[in-house]
């Protein structure tokens, strides 16, 4: 080699921010969320992943996954380090969160992924399938809940909460509203508003008691 010769640098690895859920629809405490963590972890973005069908909820979807899909694939339509993700939807299988993590990270090999969870589901993290899994190829980033929750001790020092103004907006409320030709402008992108509007969804579904 010549003394001339370059020496390529090394980059550092990604951090994507992996934020799973029905989204059902996405509404603007989401977007603080994905914010927050984008700010709090250094993420160089945050994939918002659509479920298809989650194991953990007792009931819904309420909208398809192609609906749920579109909204957030509109909320996100202005965010540079945010990208909507089908991966689960494309699996057509239930959507647990160790296979997701595996997939990302065999098309991602260099990358660090970061899980952002609620605390409620952190709490429940010991039930889920593969716990072992998920926190080898992950950070947890959690988000407040207003309730108060005990962690299990098992999960000391795989996560670290988000600075993040606890909120009661769900999507329950959003889902409530348009049943009730209430308006959502306050807590929905309006880009979100505009795709409920125009594809009448949740207009004849029931809203549900779900959180999302």
């Amino acid at each position: 080699m010549s003394f001339g010769a370059r020496v390529k640098s090394v980059s550092k690895p990604e951090r994507i921010g992996v934020y799973g859920g029905t989204f059902d629809p996405v509404h603007n405490a989401h977007l603080s969320i994905a914010h927050a963590a984008l700010d709090h972890a250094k993420l160089d973005r945050v994939l918002f992943v659509v479920s298809a069908r989650p194991p953990h909820k007792r009931r819904g979807p309420y909208a398809s996954a192609e609906d749920r899909y579109a909204m957030v694939e509109a909320a996100l339509a202005g965010e540079g380090r945010m990208e909507p993700s089908r991966l689960e939807m494309d699996r057509n299988d239930i959507s647990y969160t160790d296979a997701t993590l595996a997939e990302l990270k065999r098309r991602y090999p260099v990358s660090e992924l970061y899980l952002i969870i609620g605390l409620d589901s952190l709490v429940e993290l010991p039930h889920w399938k593969n716990m072992p899994t998920i926190l080898e190829l992950s950070r947890l980033l959690v988000v407040p809940r207003p309730e108060r929750r005990s962690i299990p001790a098992e999960l000391e020092g795989h996560y670290e909460l988000l600075p993040f103004d606890q909120t009661r907006l769900s999507s329950t409320e959003v889902r409530r509203r348009v049943a009730a030709r209430q308006s959502i402008r306050t807590l929905v992108p309006p880009a979100v508003a505009d795709v409920i509007r125009e594809k009448g969804i949740y207009d004849a579904g029931s809203p549900g008691p779900a959180r999302g």
